[in-house]
């Protein structure tokens, strides 16, 4: 059997493990298992992988790797690919020999493809709500297609462009035709969350998008459609990064 799986702290939310049973089926693919590793920290990584590497069920041959760990997992990495040099993130991993790991992210090619059929003119600056591996990506994708953008966050951060939480205003967001939330505020169970946010700013020229998918609907996305943005959210991120990592754990190496 080849063993795939996500890697998390908390996975109740997670649709990957359903998103690899239906592709499994619709492809008739019936030596492959995806399953939900939760680790409530990486302390033990090394042994815990070793153990998945060797486990009697067949050799763990890939993982997708989500909050909080996409970041952090670098530390235990022997090598990365080019893309995840570049974005400083890491959501699929394979093993590469000798119990060494490599990174890789599909999360800026999921991302790109996901809103492509969006963009606009309009949409020449952003503002990525979040500091994290997943608003990484996101950064390099439209950094790569010429998109000014500044990052809001709780605390200032010198490495990229950032204002704070409670120095956005609704004329700072009208300056901003895109609107990119990566944070996890919102997932269920706790879709009730929402981020500290200038609602009035936005308009029908907005773009905004939410990269949480479950709920469909997040408290911000629901918001942000009141004021006439138009609003995605990150389901359609979700399949293209879950298909560009299964080619990638299956190209030959």
């Amino acid at each position: 059997m080849r063993r795939y799986g996500l890697l998390g702290k908390t996975l109740q939310h997670s649709h990957s493990q359903a998103l690899f049973a239906q592709k499994f089926a619709q492809e008739q693919i019936q030596d492959a298992s995806y399953s939900l590793f939760e680790l409530s920290d990486l302390a033990n990584w090394s042994a815990w992988s070793e153990a998945q590497i060797g486990h009697p069920e067949g050799a763990l041959l890939g993982l997708n790797v989500t909050v909080p760990y996409k970041q952090s997992i670098l530390a235990h990495l022997d090598v990365l690919t080019p893309e995840a040099q570049a974005i400083g993130a890491v959501n699929a991993m394979r093993p590469a020999g000798d119990g060494k790991w490599m990174g890789h992210n599909t999360d800026g090619i999921g991302f790109a493809k996901s809103i492509r059929p969006f963009l606009t003119s309009k949409h020449d600056r952003a503002l990525i709500l979040g500091n994290g591996g997943a608003a990484a990506a996101v950064r390099f994708v439209l950094e790569s297609l010429g998109i000014e953008v500044v990052h809001v966050t709780r605390n200032p951060d010198d490495s990229v462009r950032t204002i704070r939480f409670d120095e956005l205003t609704p004329e700072a967001v009208r300056f901003f035709g895109l609107i990119v939330q990566a944070t996890p505020v919102g997932t269920v169970p706790n879709v009730s969350d929402v981020l500290p946010f200038p609602w009035s700013g936005l308009n029908d020229e907005h773009l905004v998008i939410d990269l949480i998918y479950n709920p469909t609907e997040t408290l911000f996305l629901h918001r942000a459609k009141s004021q006439g943005a138009t609003v995605l959210n990150g389901k359609d991120m979700l399949f293209n990064q879950a298909q560009a990592a299964w080619e990638w754990w299956n190209q030959s190496k």
